[in-house]
């Protein structure tokens, strides 16, 4: 193993200062706290966290406060007897709670691990048994449940603390096998530990230490365990304000509703944060069923970063609307839209720049809309997480809202490559982080990279962390890909995921899918099939209702009935849709006229089959950040996939 890596939760690895040679990778290395503290003593006063609790009721906190509260949850770690570089793992939605036990973690010398919501009790068993975990901290029955039922299985684990719900804390809750306690009592635990206790444990960090472990998605196999130094946090904190928003203040404003189990939320809702010292507000735990607009609307955001899936609603959204627009309005907004379109494409690298005659109308016009979907003080937006429709950043472009795509992995902390305001180009994931090196390995065309940003390694794990990092420190992301001229770099597949057909031809099917969905309105999701084969085939799940777990109805998307409409098709289900012929033909024209802009023969879809439903999270072929799950897909669907091919 590279003395540059570790898989021991409690080593130490080097800085990687002067790789590559510039005065961004020599920045002086900071634990966390280090930072923390330089934030509160300029910015203490500052609003730095805020929930609502009650109906319009918020409560706020300073950074001072933000500290305090930090600080009270390590003294209650430390009266449970939590030891340095033992775990604490977080399961629940974003709130205040949520960032003082992952603070307070850290602040005692431990790690933090947060799980998704949507783990099964035997997934979060294995996070909290792969970690060591010695707390839990949990937000209601629901997640509580989960726990009490593997206890047993769990003989490191001192306490479960529950927010959110005191209600559901038996009041014999201490006398359990494992002590459960509401947050308060928790926290109470602690009032007989001297906060200087924790600024002992906080001064012996070291920048080279892990403080943080983040669970990968784990589309194949058990997830692996990112580990994340403090001078990984740190260094890459610093680079949000000068790669991501240049002109960025201590008086930005964004919304934390994305899974702080992911890296991306991490980042921008808690570090990158208590380095610039803005303000973050929490969105409600329906965020993504429909209540983030409200909050959008409260919190009027400068800055916001949403994945794929969160602008396609707001596309789908404001899309409904404009085919409700008629006559003279819908020709202004036509007109505006257009003037926006140009304004767009002046503006991305490498074109003239300005503004075309009479934009200033134009986006007082453009403006209206952002003011409907809280953006109207937002001077950047950005994606990332998965792969987002060049159709939906051109629309967005078109109403003055452009969205700087980003590309990046847990593996290095989050970003790697940036688009950001005066450099951005839509079709790429941007330009490289400045104190990152990143080059296309010779031979496989993948993106690989290196810089401060790269992980710890893989705990537990050598075999998979000497896979993913090379000798030199280069981190091999295992995306293919491509750099332009002006180093924008764009995705073309991934390693994993090409498919090698029968002739010998390599496919990327990511290429293909995003080809259909935007040939095809109703198209939610699809999956290329052809590893081995003679030909390709596609598997196409149309956009429907989903229920309130997020799994999907019968009942079509108002997309979906759109173009039923459009063709002459009566269908209302997805069993309509399936036996009807006017969509029979639909699909074969639109597959037939992605295929004519193929880059050869061999990637064109030769068949296609529709699935009885769309893909989803619950459903099991997604993963928490929507990335596509081929293996669990292929496995569901063999009995059609082998008829497709028997055929």
């Amino acid at each position: 193993m590279s003395k540059l890596f570790t898989t021991d939760i409690s080593g130490e690895i080097p800085i990687r200062m002067g790789v590559p040679a510039c005065e961004e990778s020599n920045a002086k290395p900071m634990t966390v706290f280090d930072v923390f503290k330089s934030t509160v003593a300029r910015f203490g006063d500052n609003q730095a966290v805020s929930v609502e609790r009650g109906e319009g009721n918020w409560k706020h906190w300073t950074y001072r406060e933000y500290y305090s509260e930090v600080v009270q949850f390590g003294q209650a770690l430390l009266a449970v007897g939590f030891k340095p570089f033992e775990c604490v793992n977080i399961v629940g939605f974003n709130s205040p709670e949520w960032f003082f036990a992952d603070l307070g973690a850290i602040a005692v010398g431990g790690v933090a691990a947060g799980i998704y919501t949507t783990n099964s009790p035997d997934a979060c068993h294995y996070v909290a048994e792969h970690s060591d975990c010695a707390v839990v901290v949990v937000e209601n029955k629901h997640q509580l449940d989960k726990f009490i039922e593997i206890q047993d299985r769990l003989p490191k684990l001192k306490a479960i603390v529950v927010y959110n719900e005191d209600s559901c804390v038996p009041e014999d809750g201490a006398q359990k096998k494992v002590p459960i306690y509401t947050y308060n009592q928790f926290i109470a635990l602690g009032k007989d530990v001297s906060a200087g206790d924790v600024e002992e444990r906080i001064a012996a960090q070291k920048p080279g230490q892990c403080c943080t472990l983040i669970y990968t998605s784990g589309t194949t196999g058990q997830p692996k365990a990112v580990m994340i130094s403090h001078d990984n946090i740190t260094w890459t904190s610093s680079c949000v304000k000068r790669d991501f928003l240049p002109d960025m203040t201590d008086q930005e404003h964004t919304i934390s509703f994305l899974p702080l189990s992911h890296i991306a939320a991490q980042m921008l809702d808690i570090h990158s944060p208590l380095m610039h010292g803005y303000h973050v507000w929490f969105a409600q735990p329906t965020a993504l069923k429909g209540t983030l607009l409200l909050t959008l609307k409260h919190v009027r955001p400068t800055f916001f970063f949403g994945v794929p899936r969160v602008w396609e609603k707001f596309y789908e959204k404001l899309m409904a609307v404009g085919r409700e627009s008629k006559g003279l309005k819908k020709k202004i907004s036509t007109w505006a839209k257009g003037k926006g379109a140009d304004y767009t494409a002046r503006n991305q690298y490498g074109g003239p720049g300005g503004a075309p005659g009479c934009f200033g109308l134009a986006n007082a016009i453009l403006g209206k809309v952002h003011q409907q979907i809280g953006l109207d003080r937002c001077r950047a937006c950005f994606t990332g997480a998965a792969p987002i429709s060049k159709d939906i950043l051109n629309y967005f472009g078109s109403l003055n809202v452009p969205i700087y795509e980003l590309y990046g992995m847990s593996e290095c902390t989050g970003p790697q490559t940036v688009n950001s305001p005066g450099r951005w180009k839509i079709g790429t994931i941007g330009m490289s982080m400045a104190g990152t090196e990143l080059k296309i390995a010779e031979g496989t065309g993948e993106i690989i990279y290196r810089g401060r940003h790269v992980l710890m390694g893989y705990l537990k794990n050598e075999e998979a962390t000497a896979k993913t990092i090379d000798d030199e420190g280069f981190l091999h992301s295992g995306d293919v890909g491509v750099v332009d001229e002006h180093g924008f770099v764009k995705i073309t597949g991934r390693i994993k995921e090409l498919l090698i057909t029968a002739g010998g031809e390599n496919v990327a099917p990511v290429l293909i899918e995003e080809a259909m969905k935007s040939e095809m309105l109703p198209i939610s999701n699809c999956m290329t099939l052809g590893d081995r084969q003679k030909y390709l085939a596609l598997l196409i799940a149309v956009k429907s209702e989903v229920d309130s777990e997020g799994l999907p109805l019968q009942a079509l998307h108002p997309e979906t009935l759109l173009t039923a409409k459009q063709i002459g098709s009566s269908a209302k289900t997805v069993e309509d849709v399936a036996s009807c012929p006017k969509f029979k033909e639909y699909f074969d024209k639109g597959v037939a006229a992605a295929n004519e802009k193929a880059i050869s023969r061999a990637q064109r879809i030769a068949k296609w089959n529709l699935l009885p439903e769309d893909f989803s999270q619950p459903g099991g072929e997604l993963t928490p950040t929507l990335k596509l799950m081929r293996p669990k897909v292929m496995k569901k669907y063999a009995d059609l996939i082998e008829q497709i091919y028997a055929e």
